[in-house]
């Protein structure tokens, strides 16, 4: 049997007098329960509130498939507790060994709050940590989430570079073995000074060929035009140079002088050569593209993390909305088109660290999700007063009226189960105030926009 020494010893109950302690011990009932038995179940009514006064307890919880699980101590109050506006439990109650629980019902709450104030204080401040500390695991798995996106985002954006360098720099192995084999060919051969400066010449103009790619049908024209040119010169298996060739948009007009100046077999060597030539030129502009998309993403990650600078500093903010829409371009680059409408002047905002990028990822990532994935996103800033503006606009389904005052709350979300915890807008708020600024937000069907107003840096200012 529960002694008022017992529930003393609890932080919610130390101090309180005798006779409200008699009371609520009058109107509790003992539970004894064995080690892994469960006394409160996940969907359960919230009829009872639980004083724990001996043994191991653990909370365990299914929260959008992650499993959550809360030790509980001696001495906790748990369950339902007054003025909480909890339903059902969220949470599976069990033991981890012979333990004794003492349980109130939540019909008494009336006479509770009357009987025993100093308590019902103590609980409210339970409840507030309770909600705090639910708020902070709900944050970081929101934090970890978004980490995860943009972590597979760039992964994607990384390894196609890297794999178009990778396999660049594997065809470039292979065309130096060829371009070596070509080369000795023609070592063998006696050229006058004139044929080797028109091969040279030849060569030379062909790798300088910086005019654009010419189009897929052009492409194959050329292909069987040069083909049939080879063909008549008793060159009937270099096809493959017909097409490397082609897609540089070589003409065959300016291949006829070197069977015109040179026999079949050095013509053919000097032909390979070139070809190989002009395809090490190409792989090496695909590399060296790869490479600096590479160090694009890299800086852009280390800008968008303000790593190695100081956490406090004038942001540019048209910078970090660029830096953001690196960042995302993996899910910009799927149909959604990107209009940009900045003032020609820099707008610089005092910022702690990365946490403006967390602003711009989230009202982006929001606007690429309410129009599908395929639409037109709207980035623009302006000067206000004292302020810049950032709005960022989309022309999806847009958000109906009966929901716009509710989605700046915790926790408060249109995405299907799983998809979202509710907390982006959220973040998204308290950072924005806690730079001292405001967010709006305007919305129709085909038009929304959220405006966030920042106070302007004192440089700028």
């Amino acid at each position: 049997m529960a002694t008022p020494s017992e529930l003393l010893r609890s932080p919610a109950f130390a101090d309180l007098p005798a006779d409200q302690i008699e009371w609520f011990l009058s109107q509790s009932k003992e539970v004894k329960l064995k080690a892994g038995e469960i006394y409160v179940k996940q969907g359960d009514p919230p009829d009872w509130m639980f004083v724990l006064l001996e043994g191991d307890f653990e909370w365990r919880g299914d929260f959008n498939g992650e499993i959550v699980v809360i030790t509980g101590k001696v001495g906790d109050v748990t369950g339902a507790l007054p003025f909480s506006r909890m339903t059902q439990f969220r949470v599976t109650g069990r033991t981890t060994s012979p333990a004794r629980i003492l349980r109130f019902p939540s019909s008494l709450f009336p006479e509770l709050i009357q009987r025993m104030p100093e308590l019902v204080k103590r609980l409210v401040g339970v409840m507030t940590d309770r909600v705090r500390e639910a708020t902070r695991l709900e944050q970081q798995r929101d934090r970890l989430a978004s980490l995860g996106k943009l972590s597979a985002g760039l992964a994607h954006e990384l390894n196609n570079p890297a794999a178009a360098a990778k396999r660049a720099s594997a065809q470039l192995r292979e065309t130096v073995h060829r371009i070596k084999e070509a080369s000795l060919q023609l070592g063998r051969r006696e050229l006058t000074p004139t044929q080797k400066a028109e091969i040279e010449k030849l060569e030379s103009s062909f790798m300088q060929n910086d005019s654009p790619p010419p189009d897929t049908l052009t492409i194959s024209d050329l292909e069987d035009q040069i083909d049939s040119l080879l063909r008549s010169h008793g060159q009937n298996d270099l096809w493959e140079l017909s097409a490397e060739l082609a897609q540089r948009g070589i003409k065959p007009a300016t291949l006829e002088s070197l069977f015109e100046n040179l026999d079949a077999g050095t013509a053919r060597a000097a032909l390979v050569r070139i070809a190989a030539s002009v395809e090490i030129a190409s792989l090496l502009n695909e590399i060296e593209h790869s490479t600096s998309r590479i160090s694009e993403l890299v800086r852009a990650i280390k800008e968008y993390t303000y790593m190695d600078q100081s956490p406090v500093q004038n942001v540019d903010v048209v910078k970090s909305l660029e830096t953001t829409l690196t960042i995302l371009n993996h899910k910009l680059k799927r149909g959604v088109t990107v209009q940009r409408d900045y003032q020609p002047v820099p707008f610089l905002v005092n910022s702690f660290g990365s946490e403006l990028n967390q602003v711009w990822t989230n009202l982006i990532d929001n606007a690429i999700d309410a129009m599908g994935g395929t639409g037109e996103l709207r980035v623009r800033t302006y000067r206000d007063d004292g302020c810049v503006v950032v709005e960022i606009g989309d022309n999806g389904t847009g958000i109906s009226p009966e929901i716009q005052s509710h989605i700046f709350e915790p926790f408060f979300t249109t995405k299907a189960v799983g998809e979202g915890t509710g907390l982006g807008l959220d973040t998204v708020q308290r950072i924005v105030r806690k730079h001292k600024g405001n967010i709006q937000v305007n919305s129709k069907p085909g038009d929304t926009r959220f405006q966030v107003f920042l106070p302007l840096a004192d440089a700028t200012a």
